[in-house]
């Protein structure tokens, strides 16, 4: 995989030519002091200061646990430090706001390439639905996925040149509160040909699916055929859809050919082997047994894995090389 291949993968780069069939989204570049304070762990959790009290959330992240450590003892000869001044990006912060209310008060965010999946369990919602610029401020700050983006970027890039793009972008993507996971699929691509697509949620049987599989298909294909494969510049890469009630397909984002990106219902060897196949292999879970474990998460299914560097795909396969250790082992049977 080249460096190229993973920065057209970016939403500020691959949004403006798919703007008109994708989610409606406002991309800010962020400042670097931003990045700074996402990857401070030096101190105490702060939250930017809020030019507005409204709806603004404490600055600082309660834990009772650690209050010990912040009081100053009685008797103690010891001047307690100064605490540093809070951070606070006020011109950020405006635009977001004025962003947020134009795409209808709610939006969830992602950087260039994740979302903070990993941390909506901190959210007030369970989900990464904000509607304010301090709610933002507090998904990417408690995010360890974001690391990716941060530091770990072109990891898997053969002419790795650097640890992480030249500038950062805060995309805000419109949140839709009723969308339906049984109509969201991964289309893999190699050689700007449409090999394989496979249902994103793995983990339950949808009839409708099985009823309505012949026609879905033949409209993803047309999408694919009219709207992303002359288009995208990438040869082999990996694209995410929404299908809307009305058959619409949507856009909502593009991730590279195999590194962390999941193959969902096939396995990358199994792509490679079909590459030669002139049908398109449509994969979803036919019945209640073939569904496949999942991770339960609070968070919206359309970013459960939209990203590379999530570190799933590296986890399941240690999961499962563990789960055939022990039942190889001589315990195991006992």
């Amino acid at each position: 995989m080249k460096e190229e291949e993973v920065n057209r993968c970016q939403i500020q780069e691959w949004y403006p030519k798919f703007k008109s069939v994708s989610i409606k989204t406002i991309i800010h570049q962020l400042p670097e002091s931003f990045i700074q304070y996402l990857l401070d762990d030096s101190g105490p959790f702060l939250l930017p200061v809020s030019i507005s009290n409204e709806d603004a959330l404490p600055n600082r992240v309660h834990n009772p646990d650690e209050e010990e450590d912040y009081q100053v003892q009685e008797g103690s000869d010891d001047e307690a430090e100064e605490p540093s001044p809070p951070p606070s990006f006020p011109e950020l912060e405006l635009k977001v706001k004025a962003s947020i209310e134009s795409l209808g008060g709610a939006v969830f965010p992602k950087l260039n390439w994740s979302a903070p999946k990993d941390s909506a369990w901190i959210s007030t919602s369970g989900t990464l639905r904000c509607t304010t610029f301090s709610e933002i401020a507090l998904l990417l700050r408690a995010s360890d996925s974001l690391v990716h983006d941060l530091c770990h970027a072109y990891d898997s890039s053969d002419d790795k040149s650097s640890s992480r793009p030249q500038n950062f972008f805060l995309a805000l993507r419109k949140w839709y509160p009723s969308l339906r996971p049984e109509m969201e699929f991964r289309c893999f691509v190699w050689g700007k040909k449409l090999v394989g697509i496979s249902q994103r949620e793995v983990t339950t049987f949808y009839p409708a699916l099985l009823e309505n599989k012949n026609d879905l298909l033949l409209l993803i294909q047309d999408f694919f055929n009219n709207k992303v494969q002359a288009v995208f510049e990438s040869d082999n890469y990996t694209f995410d859809i929404y299908i809307t009630k009305d058959e619409r397909v949507k856009v909502v984002d593009f991730n590279p050919w195999g590194a962390f990106t999941l193959p969902l219902l096939f396995t990358w060897e199994e792509l490679e082997q079909i590459l030669s196949e002139r049908e398109v292999d449509f994969r979803i879970v036919e019945d209640r047994c073939a569904v496949r474990p999942g991770l339960k998460t609070a968070v919206p299914y359309d970013y459960l894995d939209t990203s590379p560097g999530s570190g799933w795909d590296q986890f399941l396969r240690n999961a499962d090389e563990e789960l055939q250790r022990q039942s190889r082992s001589p315990e195991a049977g006992a």
